[in-house]
């Protein structure tokens, strides 16, 4: 669990949303050596197409740093989203946080 930082972004998760926890995404990979990041998106209540591209940003530049980025409790419509564009295949999502931590290892 060394490597993992957990985010619990809230609300609407659009690219302002992503610039709100950004730089403390960076800080984990650069400063605190953390190779995982876990979004938690129970707190989250709708995503717009800006707010996936703001996402895959996230994701590439998670991955430019060697990390890797995970999703869980991802509702309905953002589900929805994902596979409506594919992106369910780009993402790593787990059904809630509990899952993850069963499959995840360090």
């Amino acid at each position: 669990m060394d490597q993992l930082k957990t985010f619990h972004p809230t609300g609407i998760f659009d690219n302002i949303k992503v610039l709100e926890f950004r730089d403390d995404v960076l800080k984990s990979l650069t400063d605190e050596g953390k190779k995982h990041i876990l979004l938690n998106f129970s707190g989250i209540t709708f995503m717009d197409s800006a707010g996936l591209g703001s996402l895959v940003l996230l994701l590439k530049t998670v991955r430019a740093h060697g990390g890797t980025l995970y999703l869980c409790h991802v509702n309905q419509q953002i589900k929805m989203l994902f596979e409506l564009t594919n992106m369910d295949r780009i993402f790593k999502i787990f059904t809630t946080e509990q899952a993850f931590l069963e499959q995840y290892q360090d």
